[in-house]
């Protein structure tokens, strides 16, 4: 899990000729070597699987990353780009024998189009300022993981990111219409554009959620909204976490369309109320955070609705926040569970499988059962609307039975959410954690035509390799895999 990496002493450092070709390409300072100034770039934020660069790269233009991406293929050296390092699957963890693209530095918001509704924005802009900067003009940009301060657009698309508001307004996928990428030749491509449509088959979907597999990001153009006129928050309590399951589906079917449906149990709340001091009621095993968006003229019929509709389900206790300091405390609760659970033990694992959402409390409930059986905590915090899982298994990774307990347990929610009609994750991504779950999702056939795609892009698999797409030429190769399958 946090495996040591080889000392100095122990790895082979870039040939001189890769250091003399990527010289010519990158100030020496923009080029990073040694190993102390390279283990900040060991892992991301899951920091369950670390493995060390060859060398590290910081380009600042899009004419740079092409260069280099030319002679990571001319020297057949793999090539992982990575953003701001906050994805929790391991998917920007460096190759040993590659190079770290890291493309932070292109961080620059090209355009803000108000009239047509859209920014494009290089790979390093973070989440939220985008957002920022389009407030100005009464906009913003929809997606928002609990990371946004931080994570990157490249990042985001990469993963497929969702966030809060995903039930209402959708993926990364469904928010960005353009996309320049730079291939493995170094080329550059655009996918989409400014219309609606374009044609041939949809690749700026695909390029959503392909882990830097197929190629580099180097601009992306999302989708602004307008900012809706009013919103009002719902703070519903439960006296058990099927109620609250059942109060979900049942928001849902009474046609109501929240912006973001959240769901927390008794340990979560515990310690987000604690963190954060919003008002959650610590006495309830379940709460639901329900945001709803709106006309000025609409906002309380749509709030009384839901609460309606709460009552009915049994919700022992309703708090709504209608102005935006109240709002803002509500969901400072909800998007501080991470860190606040992170004060419950000394790590905890975060798991990002998706179920239907009617199957919600069922799936609760086992997991409960499983936390028994591996004799782990774990606190819930999910996006309820659209069925995304997020339990944080509670751990000390200095203790080596409790680390194979937790890989165990998060392996057995991954696979019971696929046992429901769900999926191996939401918007974590596959990276190296998912690897061994991909064949019990997917078939034979359906991993091979992955794989092909994989191939027609990359033919050489320089790009991030093996992460995302388990490339070998049975799945029951893969099973049988040992369970710590770590790199270093």
């Amino acid at each position: 899990m946090r495996n040591p990496v080889a000392g100095p002493c122990d790895r082979p450092g870039p040939s001189q000729e890769l250091i003399s070709a990527l010289a010519g390409i990158l100030p020496a300072e923009r080029i990073i070597t040694d190993d102390g100034s390279q283990r900040v770039f060991e892992c991301d934020a899951l920091m369950l699987y670390r493995e060390m660069p060859l060398v590290t790269v910081m380009p600042e233009t899009t004419e740079q990353v092409q260069a280099v991406i030319r002679t990571g293929t001319q020297f057949n050296v793999p090539i992982v780009a990575r953003g701001a390092g906050t994805g929790l699957c391991g998917g920007s963890m460096p190759h040993p024998e590659g190079i770290l693209l890291n493309l932070a530095s292109l961080d620059r918001i090209l355009e803000i189009d108000a009239s047509n509704g859209l920014a494009r924005v290089q790979p390093g802009v973070s989440n939220l300022s985008i957002s920022e900067a389009a407030g100005a003009h009464g906009l913003f940009y929809a997606p928002d993981p609990s990371s946004q301060i931080a994570c990157s657009i490249g990042g985001n698309v990469a993963e497929n990111s969702g966030g809060v508001h995903c039930l209402k307004y959708g993926l990364t996928v469904h928010n960005i219409i353009a996309l320049t990428l730079a291939t493995i030749d170094g080329e550059l491509i655009t996918l989409g554009g400014q219309g609606f449509e374009s044609p041939g088959p949809d690749l700026l979907a695909l390029m959503c959620g392909s882990e830097g597999l197929l190629g580099v990001v180097v601009e992306v153009t999302v989708r602004l909204l307008p900012r809706p006129e009013a919103t009002a928050v719902v703070l519903a309590g439960f006296d058990t976490v099927r109620m609250a399951g059942d109060a979900v589906s049942a928001i849902i079917a009474e046609g109501l369309l929240p912006a973001g449906l959240e769901m927390m149990d008794s340990l979560a709340i515990r310690a987000a109320e604690d963190f954060a001091g919003a008002g959650y009621p610590k006495d309830a095993a379940a709460v639901l955070l329900c945001e709803l968006d709106g006309l000025d003229d609409e906002i309380d019929a749509l709030t009384e609705e839901a609460c309606a509709v709460f009552r009915q389900q049994g919700a022992t206790s309703l708090r709504i926040a209608r102005d935006a300091g109240e709002r803002d405390l509500l969901w400072k609760g909800r998007k501080s569970a991470f860190p606040a659970v992170g004060r419950l033990a000394p790590d905890y694992y975060c798991m990002d499988g998706t179920i239907p959402r009617s199957r919600i409390a069922d799936v609760l409930e086992a997991i409960n059962a499983l936390s028994q059986r591996y004799d782990l905590r774990v606190a819930n915090v999910f996006h309820a609307g659209d069925g995304n899982l997020h339990p944080l298994i509670l751990f000390d990774a200095s203790d080596e039975d409790q680390v194979k307990r937790a890989e165990a347990f998060g392996s057995a929610i991954l696979e019971h959410s696929v046992a429901v009609g769900g999926s191996i994750t939401g918007e974590h991504g596959v990276g190296l954690e998912k690897l061994r779950q991909m064949p019990v999702q997917f078939g034979e056939a359906e991993l091979h035509h992955f794989e092909e795609i994989k191939v027609a892009f990359d033919p050489k698999l320089l790009l991030n390799p093996g992460k995302g797409i388990p490339i070998l030429r049975r799945c029951q190769e893969y099973r049988a895999l040992p369970e710590h399958h770590h790199h270093g």
